[in-house]
């Protein structure tokens, strides 16, 4: 009897909404064509062990997944090493497709992998599914990555539920949003609730970001509503403004870390929201303005909800393109599900750089029409609010936010 061909689904990263969706729909796409499904628990931790973490999928199961929030499949950010590898689970199972779920580490990860089993006269594909909420993979024509869209409205809910809290008790609120180094959902969060600001690591422009910066940015919106009397708001802030942070400027911030075994603090275990919005009041006190101010962290809350209608379609889409894309004989690539209902590959080796071996980070084109906008009608102090703003600081300047971009 002739062995089943396998296909190998690994998951890596944090959650993101709608991977069981991607999962369910390969696992339908192959197991219809009489292929053996299995995924490993753990990413690629265990791997290359001698005892991988498997699940194997029937149609059952995988029919009963694809609407879940969450993963059925355990994560992990294990990188394995070269030294690592070996063909034993691909060669013992017949895998002949390599399926991975994730962000850029995971699709780089993954071409390592097959280059690596080609090499030993392994014959298997791989094609890679863009999974990340942060949306930072360079697709094209502004594809989303999957998840982006239901964490977006999630966070979204929970953004506008804090702006009317604000506007009910006259406070402001400091809310920070994930995003490793991009700022796509606290950029498109911040101005679907019409947030008066909304800071992330683009706008920067590649200039030094630090603490003062942000607080003084954080300033300019507060005093400019409190010149018109307007005497409430809330502040987005994307998270990898931290990412990009010197070190020391992180440690003197005058904030309590612990720090992990190569003596970096840990910036992951504590909440972004809460440093800004201590350092805000720090700088409001010194000012003597009385604002009062409260952090919200949207966060672990908005990865693993049930995903939403367009989630659950695009990743049945992407996963039936998984099966089309090993059908036309596609490997290395990326699964591209276009908005004119077409499939293509994006090669991995396309959008990696040839130095660092990572693929792109996609990140906000500030310079965008769209941006621009949105930009400019958010509220902060210009050159024709000082004056009024004068009655509230001594140097109203100092808080003009284009002047604060535009400083080293």
């Amino acid at each position: 009897m002739k062995e089943k061909n396998t296909v190998a689904i690994l998951c890596s990263g944090g959650p993101a909404p709608g991977i069981n969706s991607v999962i369910s729909s390969i696992a339908k796409s192959f197991l219809k064509e009489d292929w053996r499904v299995i995924g490993f628990n753990e990413g690629t931790k265990t791997i290359f062990s001698d005892k991988p973490k498997t699940v194997e999928f029937d149609f059952d199961y995988a029919d009963y997944i694809y609407n879940r929030g969450g993963s059925v499949l355990r994560m992990s950010r294990y990188k394995p090493k070269d030294s690592e590898f070996n063909t034993k689970f691909f060669t013992k199972n017949n895998v002949k497709l390599l399926v991975t779920i994730g962000g850029d580490d995971t699709a780089a990860t993954a071409n390592r992998i097959t280059k690596f089993l080609n090499k030993e006269k392994v014959d298997i594909k791989n094609i890679h599914v863009p999974k990340t909420i942060d949306n930072d993979l360079p697709l094209p024509d502004r594809l989303p990555t999957f998840g982006f869209q239901t964490a977006k409205n999630e966070g979204t809910s929970i953004a506008q539920t804090v702006y009317e809290d604000a506007r009910s008790s006259g406070n402001w609120f400091v809310v920070s949003v994930m995003g490793r180094e991009a700022g796509h959902l606290a950029f498109e969060i911040g101005t679907a609730c019409h947030y008066p600001l909304v800071i992330i690591p683009e706008m920067f422009r590649g200039k030094k970001i630090t603490f003062n910066k942000i607080i003084d940015m954080m300033l300019s919106s507060i005093l400019k509503r409190k010149a018109s009397d307007i005497n409430y708001g809330a502040i987005m802030v994307g998270e990898g403004v931290f990412h990009f942070m010197e070190k020391d400027e992180i440690l003197n911030s005058g904030i309590n870390f612990t720090f992990d075994d190569h003596g970096h603090p840990e910036l992951g275990i504590v909440s972004k929201a809460h440093i800004l919005n201590v350092l805000l009041q720090r700088k409001l006190k010194e000012l003597g303005i009385d604002v009062k101010s409260r952090p919200v962290e949207i966060g672990y809350s908005i990865r693993s909800c049930h995903p939403t209608a367009f989630d659950m379609n695009y990743c049945t889409m992407l996963g039936m393109g998984v099966k089309k894309l090993y059908d036309e004989g596609h490997t290395g690539c990326i699964v591209i599900a276009k908005a004119n209902g077409e499939f293509s590959p994006l090669y991995l080796k396309d959008i990696t750089d040839a130095k660092t071996g990572k693929i792109k980070t996609r990140l906000v084109d500030v310079d965008a029409q769209d941006y621009q906008l949105a930009f400019a009608n958010m509220h902060y102090l210009k050159k024709k609010d000082y004056k009024e703003v004068s009655k509230l600081v001594k140097n109203p300047e100092d808080y003009d936010l284009e002047k604060i971009l535009a400083s080293d």
